[in-house]
């Protein structure tokens, strides 16, 4: 079923500084953690109708272009550890409390354009979940269950 190697990947690219988890940790700091626990829904639906629908495309796209999964990974890697980089690199710059506070609808457009729910499609979630929805399903789940706490973390 759901290998520990699945859980331990989702558990640590969540856990990487990205888009999603700096905007939870900024409403965190502006708002407070109870305000920001609105939030966490927005996150939850982003990933679910990201990851669901790059494991779609991906699945059927890659009968007819082969390479594509393996070049779409590399990219989106890539471009994870280059928000990566550039987070790290200012995180020295002063945080400006002033400005507007994160609303449901900003994380959840920022968690659909995340390139980690790619990362997750095409190289973290079993070939099989794209073919039998009970894989699926159940993949799905462990992973919804996962993020929670872990975007409370943020």
């Amino acid at each position: 079923m759901v290998s520990f190697m699945f859980i331990g990947l989702v558990v640590t690219i969540l856990l990487t500084p990205g888009p999603t988890n700096t905007l939870l940790a900024s409403a965190g700091i502006q708002a407070g953690v109870k305000q920001s626990l609105k939030l966490i829904p927005a996150e939850v639906m982003g990933y679910l109708i990201a990851i669901t629908s790059w494991g779609v495309l991906l699945e059927s796209v890659s009968h007819f272009i082969p390479w594509l999964p393996a070049l779409l990974k590399l990219i989106s890697a890539t471009f994870i550890l280059y928000l990566a980089f550039k987070l790290w690199i200012t995180s020295t710059n002063d945080i400006k409390l002033d400005s507007p506070l994160i609303t449901p609808k900003a994380l959840f457009v920022a968690t659909l354009l995340n390139p980690k729910a790619l990362l997750f499609a095409s190289a973290i979630f079993p070939h099989a979940a794209w073919e039998v929805l009970h894989v699926y399903f159940v993949h799905i789940a462990i992973f919804l269950s996962l993020i929670t706490p872990i975007a409370f973390l943020w």
